[in-house]
């Protein structure tokens, strides 16, 4: 699996962290080992830039996600290989780390709290996950809670 992580946000973050908890994700969803995922840090401004040029809303926001491939995940639970999707370019998660500490402040947990919590849900969006309507809000946010609770077991904490 290629997980790329770039941070051009000026910003001091744990991009192996990042690249770790994003493999956690990826392979926790099945998503063929072959896979490629780009994670970019950004600052509010050129947050802010593609925040209103591709989603025709202004201001930065914490995350966005650009999909590449049609792929999707494997089934969670058992199955064999042929369960696992295909290989393919999974796409972008672009985050914002000033706009996480904001949120990270709010919800009274730390930034590499909130930057996990977001870099989780820029992933389940290239899978194909929304929260758009209420039974997809419960499957995306379950899924979400899933994720980040056995990696934060998996760290130790």
């Amino acid at each position: 699996m290629s997980i790329e992580v770039l941070n051009e946000s000026g910003a001091e973050v744990d991009e192996k962290a990042i690249a770790g908890l994003s493999r956690h994700v990826l392979d926790g969803m099945r998503v063929h080992p072959l896979a490629e995922l780009s994670i970019l840090l950004v600052d509010e401004a050129a947050m802010t830039e593609l925040h209103e040029k591709w989603m025709d809303e202004p201001g930065p926001t914490d995350v966005l996600s650009f999909p590449m491939d049609e792929l999707r995940p494997g089934h969670m639970t058992g199955g064999d290989e042929d369960d696992e999707a295909d290989p393919g370019l999974l796409g972008d998660v672009v985050l914002c780390p000033a706009v996480a500490e904001k949120q990270a402040r709010k919800a009274g947990h730390s930034r590499a709290d909130e930057l996990e919590l977001l870099c989780t849900h820029g992933i389940l969006h290239l899978l194909g996950y929304d929260h758009a309507e209420p039974e997809e809000h419960r499957e995306m946010f379950g899924l979400q809670a899933e994720l980040l609770a056995s990696w934060r077991e998996k760290r130790g904490g």
